[in-house]
């Protein structure tokens, strides 16, 4: 019973990590590009969205290639740590935040546009920094969409499988989560394993969509 637990333990972690992770990046990432005149915008944002589109298995294979061994930052993690990070829980978590982050930062960019100017101007007159306009004004009143951000990439880093799978493994009882556990239950012939699994992601997945659907309802 232990072992049946510990995918959906671990994908409960790596989510929740990849979506602090990307919460603090969209934060800054959204605020930069929307209050900033920022050079080559266009190509940035491109870049941001590009793990909605490509496959899977590209992601992994550029997390392998950024982190390996072989890699300057491969190399200086092994260095600093002692062990590569490849095959391990934090593989698993960037992997997560990399597929989740185009998820996080549009939502919480459409927030922060929905802000109005009148208002920021309004408190810059009055001498509010730039950091409490973030923190005491844009934040609360793009809260919405930073909920549905926050609960679409939590979703979407609890479900990831292709660039966890190449970049962490399948490690049972150390990197395996939910999606491969899935996987490797059909291969080995667990089905009903496999539908226990599947039906715990449906049913966390729909609650937590339900949660959105009721937020903007209040709007």
């Amino acid at each position: 019973m232990e072992g049946f637990w510990f995918p959906v333990q671990l994908s409960l972690i790596v989510a929740t990590v990849a979506t602090l992770i990307t919460f603090i990046l969209s934060i800054f990432a959204a605020y930069w590009l929307t209050t900033k005149k920022v050079k080559g915008k266009a190509i940035l944002e491109t870049i941001f969205f590009l793990p909605l589109v490509l496959p899977p298995t590209v992601i992994g294979f550029i997390l392998i290639i950024i982190f390996g061994n072989n890699s300057f930052v491969g190399q200086t993690i092994e260095r600093i740590t002692g062990s590569s990070v490849l095959f391990t829980v934090p593989a698993a978590m960037i992997a997560a935040s990399v597929v989740a982050f185009p998820l996080m930062y549009q939502s919480i960019k459409t927030g922060f546009l929905s802000v109005d100017d009148n208002i920021i101007g309004a408190a810059k007159v009055d001498g509010a920094s730039n950091s409490k306009i973030l923190i005491f004004i844009i934040i609360p009143l793009a809260f919405r969409s930073i909920v549905t951000g926050v609960v679409l990439s939590f979703t979407r880093a609890f479900g990831e499988f292709g660039a966890t799978l190449m970049f962490a493994g399948n490690i049972p009882g150390k990197t395996q989560t939910i999606p491969t556990a899935i996987y490797f239950a059909l291969e080995s012939g667990q089905t009903n394993l496999a539908w226990y699994y599947v039906i715990l992601s449906i049913s966390f997945s729909f609650i937590l969509l339900l949660l959105i659907n009721r937020t903007n309802k209040t709007k």
